[in-house]
């Protein structure tokens, strides 16, 4: 009878008491995409294992593989060779539907050296040229795939397998939520459609279910249905309806079972939300100048600037972890320029350039980059050569960069070295193992002891791999 009493109590919270977050509860917090942001009762937190540089980050992920010599990585040798089939010398190209006998492309972007560190960066990010003493730029990047969802899988939770725990839920895990009133990882995807990947790449795989990323809507309101639209139920009646549900959950919570304890705290998480999430998220809060700072007067910026503004208050607002896909759904709304680097990248540099730069402006200027870490990159980057004969470029998994800035970061540096061309790492090889490792340090975490035992195994995100790169450490 216990049992049924308990289901019913379930439905029935969710027909009367739970008609504010009702479809928040079950579609946004308890589905496959989001299961909550507060640890998981009798759950306690590893902590940090030494003083953090940074308390947060927000990762900029860009899908589809953001071409390195064509943004931030140039080379003169490619434009002398272009046209030209790549010469023996550089080996052979990995890569995912490249053809034999390849053709060097060579860049027709114009660079200039910026900041006091003298970075190379081109055209196609003016809004980055500002920050070149803020970042610092990896050119050595590499991952094991030219496949984008496995690429995509590996660079979140670093496998190529889908079911491991992502990054973001290794940092919360291990640090916990500095708000009570929000998740403790939001992910937000834009409006054509998720990363190939999906819902795996913010899964908490063996974790506690309650370490899922919590995916935020695209659009004005990122979380539908949280106000309520019933006033006989007001908070008071609210909270001693959730109070009775809670006590009925926890009477049939078995020993272990992750799932129903993260379905348990969300609920709790949401009746929270209520008070304080519409607030996160309301950018009319925001004065005209700091709106058009982040391009959200223009039609080109608008939905990115958005998520990077909304970014930045929960950051400020004490979430933990933060990840925007830049990219997703149809190819053309991807990084993935197969056919026309140029057309691609100017497409896409125009939606993102202008709020990513605002994103770190407005951060500096409120005191919060210094404990706030932000990633920018993609799953990997582009050759140097055609595909097909077009002006487009193939996947590359041997050489792309990515940039950090904030908390911990030594602006201006640059590590790694690519061959002339760019098609493969020559110095500093940094793989996602040691992306992760040095995402975790500058949190305060040691990616070694950082661990969860599952099948007998004591596992990690950066599994039996991973050094920190030391020559962008402050």
């Amino acid at each position: 009878m216990a049992a049924n009493l308990a289901g019913w109590s379930r439905r029935r919270f969710l027909e009367t008491a739970g008609h504010g977050f009702g479809a928040l509860a079950l579609s946004q917090l308890l589905g496959e995409s989001a299961k909550g942001g507060l640890p998981a009762q009798g759950q306690s937190m590893p902590g940090p294992h030494f003083a953090p540089k940074a308390n947060r980050c927000i990762f900029l992920f860009m899908v589809g593989g953001p071409s390195q010599m064509d943004l931030f990585d140039p080379k003169p040798e490619l434009n002398r060779l272009h046209g030209k089939r790549l010469p023996e010398s550089f080996g052979k190209v990995t890569s995912q539907f490249l053809e034999n006998d390849p053709i060097c492309l060579g860049s027709t972007r114009s660079w200039g050296r910026y900041g006091q560190s003298g970075m190379d960066m081109s055209d196609l990010i003016p809004a980055m040229h500002p920050h070149a003493d803020r970042i610092a730029l990896v050119r050595s990047c590499a991952v094991d795939s030219v496949v984008h969802a496995p690429a995509h899988y590996q660079m979140n939770s670093g496998r190529i397998f889908m079911g491991y725990p992502c990054l973001g839920s290794w940092v919360t895990y291990g640090l916990g939520n500095e708000s009570d009133n929000l998740p403790s990882f939001v992910v937000m995807a834009q409006p054509q459609g998720t990363p190939e990947g999906g819902a795996p790449c913010w899964s908490s795989g063996f974790l506690p279910a309650v370490h899922q990323g919590t995916l935020f809507r695209p659009g004005l309101k990122p979380i539908v249905n949280l106000a309520s639209d019933e006033p006989a139920f007001d908070p008071p009646r609210q909270r001693r309806m959730l109070d009775y549900l809670q006590s009925l959950n926890r009477a049939q919570l078995q020993p272990g079972d992750s799932e129903w304890e993260a379905r348990i705290a969300s609920y709790e998480l949401a009746f929270r939300m209520q008070s304080e999430a519409p607030e996160a998220v309301d950018l009319t809060r925001e004065t005209a100048e700091t709106r058009a700072l982040y391009g959200l007067d223009r039609p080109e910026t608008n939905e990115f600037g958005t998520r990077c503004l909304i970014a930045r208050r929960l950051a400020e607002r004490g979430v933990r972890f933060i990840q925007l896909y830049s990219g997703g759904g149809p190819v053309a709304w991807q990084w993935d320029a197969h056919d026309d680097v140029n057309a691609n990248h100017e497409k896409m540099c125009r939606a993102t350039d202008q709020p990513v730069g605002a994103l770190l402006t407005d951060l500096a200027r409120r005191g919060l980059l210094e404990e706030t870490l932000v990633v920018w990159g993609g799953e990997f980057g582009r050759t140097p050569v055609s595909q097909k004969g077009s002006r487009g470029r193939d996947h590359n998994a041997t050489a792309f960069t990515m940039w950090f800035a904030g908390g911990g970061v030594q602006g201006g540096a640059v590590h790694g070295t690519t061959d002339e061309i760019g098609l493969k790492t020559v110095e500093g090889r940094a793989h996602v193992n040691d992306l992760h490792a040095t995402i975790l340090h500058l949190m305060g975490l040691d990616h070694l002891r950082l661990t969860w035992r599952h099948n007998a195994r004591d596992e990690r995100v950066t599994d039996v791999a991973g050094e920190v790169i030391q020559g962008i450490l402050g």
